[in-house]
């Protein structure tokens, strides 16, 4: 949810702003930020959690963990150009 990858650093973050308008929009998100074990606003979860649970899974920012995600058999939206298939 960095504004860029592989920062720790949400101010003006697009991401951010996408992530926090799903929660207000009542939708299940689990929230990615490798880089930030915990945020006041919602919980953050660990990529191999999300992976195992989401039925999608949507990259919007390209941090280098996000790169090995294997996408055989994943509905995966990836913004962030980060995933190389």
């Amino acid at each position: 949810m960095a504004y860029k990858p592989d920062i720790d650093d949400l101010r003006e973050s697009p991401a951010l702003y996408i992530v926090k308008r799903l929660i207000d929009e009542s939708y299940k998100v689990m929230p990615v930020e490798p880089n930030i074990k915990k945020f006041e606003k919602f919980k953050i979860y660990p990529l191999e959690e999300a992976l195992e649970k989401a039925d999608i899974v949507v990259v919007l920012v390209g941090h280098r963990e996000f790169k090995d995600i294997n996408i055989k058999e994943r509905d995966i939206l990836d913004f962030s150009g980060a995933i190389k298939i």
